[in-house]
């Protein structure tokens, strides 16, 4: 298949594209390589991905209607799996319009460009954050999502409102995708492994929010892209049992579906510190700190639907993840 994946130079992208490489796709990314994190790090990550000859790449904004217009008109594209987007929960804080630019519009220019080239299936990363408020344990994609507590959580809810009314309107096949805290090589440098890890081989003490009784539910990056693709190859289907009178938020009468994908194990943020001490051979200096602003205490996902549409299931323990991060992280920066 000839697979459009945007955010190619980030973290999930880059893998979900090499693993889509691998398996014989023909695969097209899109990025803007901000500046949000490491340029280099996403420019190393390009670097590997244009060594395939059936890879190739163009750099711009998604937000760019004119652009994204222009670029679906000379493609035509089996799937699209979008995972370009402003990422970052404590980030939306302080850069509030950088989420309605990238996380909005560009998912709206998407969604045009799905449409009018008429994509037989469109994926796209939605999140664990849309929960918010919720503390009803696991999370399910039949919960609730109304009360998110920061702007990013917002945006993807709001993402997976403007799918379904493509899906509604256009009978586009659409399937949101709800991460929860992936991890592993070639990961993103704000996320908490990435900067306990460079703090710990430093001899710096890390910051550990609510005093480190956070828990999440950790999900290895091959498992995460194992079920990116297994939902891409089993397009959104009408849900004939889907009822108004009582809605399944999760499906409908449209080609439309939510699922988690997530490990279904959480994880005190104190556990998975131990994990990285054992790995790296060091003891970790710890600032204690009270929750910060936008962070929810706990994360749990509930699997079942994506276990029972796509057979997935995750196999990589949090020891063994862990572990992973860690020989990548020592080679890449020679540490």
């Amino acid at each position: 298949m000839k697979i459009l994946v945007t955010g190619t130079a980030g973290f999930i992208g880059f893998h979900t594209a090499r693993t889509l490489l691998g398996r014989g796709d023909e695969v097209v990314g899109v990025d803007c390589v901000n500046d949000y994190y490491s340029v280099e790090l996403k420019e190393t990550r390009l670097e590997m991905l244009n060594s395939d000859e059936r890879f190739q790449f163009h750099r711009f904004d998604l937000s760019d209607r004119v652009k994204n217009a222009e670029f679906f008109q000379a493609q035509q594209f089996d799937g699209v799996i979008h995972l370009a987007a402003q990422a970052g929960v404590r980030y939306s804080l302080t850069n509030p319009h950088a989420y309605i630019s990238s996380n909005i519009d560009g998912f709206l220019n998407i969604l045009e460009g799905c449409r009018h080239s008429k994509v037989k299936h469109l994926v796209y990363a939605s999140s664990s954050s849309v929960y918010g408020a919720n503390t009803t344990m696991p999370f399910a994609v039949t919960d609730n999502v109304d009360h998110p507590v920061s702007l990013y959580a917002a945006s993807k809810k709001a993402n997976e409102l403007m799918a379904h009314s493509y899906s509604h309107l256009y009978q586009m096949p659409t399937t949101g995708l709800r991460f929860f805290t992936v991890y592993g090589p070639w990961g993103r440098p704000d996320m908490a492994l990435f900067l306990f890890t460079k703090a710990i081989l430093a001899d710096k003490p890390i910051d550990v929010f609510n005093e480190g009784k956070m828990q999440r539910d950790f999900t290895y990056i091959d498992d995460i892209v194992d079920g990116i693709i297994r939902v891409l190859d089993r397009p959104a289907e009408p849900n004939p049992q889907w009822s108004g009178d009582s809605p399944d938020p999760s499906t409908s009468k449209a080609p439309y579906r939510i699922f988690n994908i997530g490990n279904h194990r959480p994880v005190e943020l104190l556990e998975m510190i131990q994990s990285l001490e054992r790995c790296l051979g060091k003891k970790a200096k710890m600032n204690l700190l009270p929750m910060q602003p936008g962070d929810v205490p706990a994360t749990f996902a509930d699997i079942e639907s994506i276990r029972e549409v796509t057979g997935f299931a995750p196999k990589t323990s949090l020891d063994s993840g862990i572990e992973q991060f860690v020989k990548w992280y020592r080679d890449y920066y020679q540490v």
